[in-house]
């Protein structure tokens, strides 16, 4: 039995569980919101084209509006100044976008402390008990907070003092930066904390990852499902010529 077969016979007998990482995406899917003088994406929206009407009596269909940021999406490296010399979406070669998943699950500190975020010694950890994180693994930070990807307001955390997520610290990015993953999955708006505008650099996530040719994959679902390793996560963007990133249908296999 070849490798195809085995993974068809697999998904046939139940043996192999496709989980759906994808939130819905609707004009309530929260966005990130930045302050002023910063400009902001736009929230999906549909604008019908006919609707089994005169416009097209036997079909129905409709333009799209929204950014490439939009729900669950991926970053290109070309969405950060660290990056912008890198890849676009539609340049990325599929195999870098298939890879084992290394769940980190750090929901009951993030339970404590919303504005938790990963240190390498948490990697370390990780590490030492499940092994090095394998090449082109998608590294998945379980924080629980797709409980809140319907509630905009819940989903922001914001106060005065600007957004309460989780993410990342900047030596946690460093570390993520230098090692040999494809990419930085997530549950929150996106692969940085709420609170890393004011860190050094800021955004640290995005400074490095993305400019060492690396990805973002943000507002995943259902994490909860996926083991610590064994799982495969396949993510799917569009291949937007020269776009700096793309909404996507974030797919895992798992060993039911």
């Amino acid at each position: 039995m070849s490798v195809i077969e085995a993974l068809l016979a697999g998904l046939s007998s139940g043996e192999v569980e496709i989980v759906d990482l994808t939130a819905p995406l609707s004009p309530q899917t929260p966005v990130l919101r930045l302050p002023a003088p910063f400009a902001n994406t736009i929230p999906l929206s549909l604008e019908a084209v006919s609707d089994f009407d005169e416009r097209g009596p036997a079909w129905g269909w409709n333009n799209i509006h929204t950014g490439e940021h939009t729900g669950t999406h991926l970053d290109a490296p070309v969405h950060w100044a660290t990056g912008r010399d890198g890849l676009s979406v539609d340049a990325i070669e599929p195999s870098r976008l298939v890879g084992p998943a290394v769940v980190l699950d750090v929901r009951d500190e993030v339970a404590e402390n919303p504005d938790f975020l990963l240190e390498p010694v948490h990697l370390d950890k990780h590490t030492a008990e499940h092994g090095p994180l394998p090449e082109g693994a998608w590294l998945v930070l379980r924080t629980g907070w797709s409980a809140f990807n319907q509630d905009a307001d819940a989903f922001a955390n914001a106060d005065d003092a600007g957004p309460h997520t989780p993410g990342v610290s900047p030596a946690a990015a460093r570390w993520l930066a230098a090692s040999p993953i494809t990419g930085l999955a997530v549950e929150t708006v996106g692969i940085d904390a709420g609170q890393a505008g004011g860190m050094e650099p800021p955004f640290p996530a995005h400074h490095y990852l993305l400019g060492a040719n690396k990805f973002g994959l943000t507002q995943l679902q259902n994490l909860d499902r996926l083991p610590a390793t064994g799982a495969v996560i396949v993510a799917a963007p569009l291949p937007i010529v020269g776009g700096t990133g793309s909404p996507a249908r974030a797919l895992a296999f798992v060993s039911a």
